[in-house]
């Protein structure tokens, strides 16, 4: 088995789809009875190592049944207009707010080109693909899809954005969970397990939402969580603790600096500080020095998010 793919059990494996660098971004093959589905795939360029998972573990293109991306952001769904091409049998399932971006991705580009500037979409992400429009099924809140004999159930769960749903392996007792579980880099992992903190990257970061689907998640008792960044976590307990309360600090905090004029760069700053605290407390040896350079583009699109918010909230207002 290549080094980029994991089996974690359970008919679960992830792969490693070699965005930003190495254990940063992956997308899941889920196998039951000979029948497949992938659940993200980040981008385009991800495509050979898909493919390549579907190779090592031998099976046909025709087997996989459904491409379950949790939300359109690129790094989770920019590559499965160019993966549906190649499987003949499945269909696409996406949030019912998503799915006219996987028939019609000229929106979603515009909206990632503001956000990361004409360089970076082409050599991170690359020309998307739009789905057959009749290839595309939208979820609904609570439906289940048989894969092989297993049911896999969707719950809606803004808060990160409003076109995530996330992915209840019934077999494993898991939860594929994109985005809303937040971000657990394996490199901050020290003698007390994994860290995790909170992503609010822009444009729809709304933490009360966010709040409550984490609540959600974790009604179901799980055993584990699959994190799109990065790969299973347990302890899911404690770990849910961590983010939601660095959630309450990273709201504290952005209303601190509702009317800062240097705003932008104070979240940078205040964000890197909750970090630095939260992975002092947690025994992790990586110093500080490291850990800004790691999360410099975590804290630029956090921050960047949480402005989004600060100024949508206060025109609610």
């Amino acid at each position: 088995m290549p080094s980029w793919l994991q089996d974690l059990g359970g008919g679960v494996h992830a792969i490693d789809t070699a965005f930003v660098r190495d254990e940063f971004d992956a997308a899941y093959l889920v196998v039951r009875n000979g029948r497949a589905a992938f659940v993200d795939t980040g981008t385009n360029f991800a495509l050979p190592r898909l493919l390549g998972a579907l190779d090592a573990l031998g099976l046909a293109r025709d087997a996989v049944d459904w491409v379950i991306p949790t939300h359109v952001h690129l790094d989770h769904a920019g590559g499965v207009g160019a993966l549906m091409r190649e499987l003949p049998a499945a269909r696409a399932l996406v949030h019912p707010r998503g799915a006219r971006h996987l028939v019609d991705p000229s929106a979603l580009w515009q909206g990632a080109l503001a956000v990361y500037g004409p360089e970076e979409m082409a050599r991170s992400y690359g020309e998307l693909v739009p789905v057959a429009a009749e290839r595309v099924l939208s979820s609904a809140d609570g439906m289940t899809v048989d894969l092989g004999g297993s049911l896999l159930r969707l719950i809606d769960t803004p808060g990160h954005a409003r076109h995530h749903h996330c992915i209840w392996d019934e077999a494993t007792r898991g939860w594929f969970t994109g985005d809303t579980f937040g971000i657990s880099y394996p490199e901050f992992t020290s003698e007390r397990g994994r860290w995790i903190f909170p992503t609010s990257t822009p444009v729809q970061f709304e933490p009360d939402a966010l709040r409550a689907s984490v609540q959600r998640l974790l009604a179901a008792q799980p055993a584990c969580m699959y994190l799109t960044h990065y790969s299973r976590v347990d302890e899911v307990a404690r770990l849910a603790e961590l983010q939601l309360g660095l959630l309450e600090r990273t709201v504290a905090l952005a209303e601190s600096l509702r009317h800062a004029p240097d705003r932008h760069a104070r979240l940078k700053d205040g964000l890197l500080a909750l970090y630095l605290d939260s992975l002092a407390a947690h025994h992790c040896p990586m110093a500080p020095a490291a850990v800004a350079e790691l999360l410099a583009v975590d804290l630029e699109l956090n921050a960047q998010g949480i402005g989004v918010w600060l100024d949508r909230d206060s025109r609610a207002r």
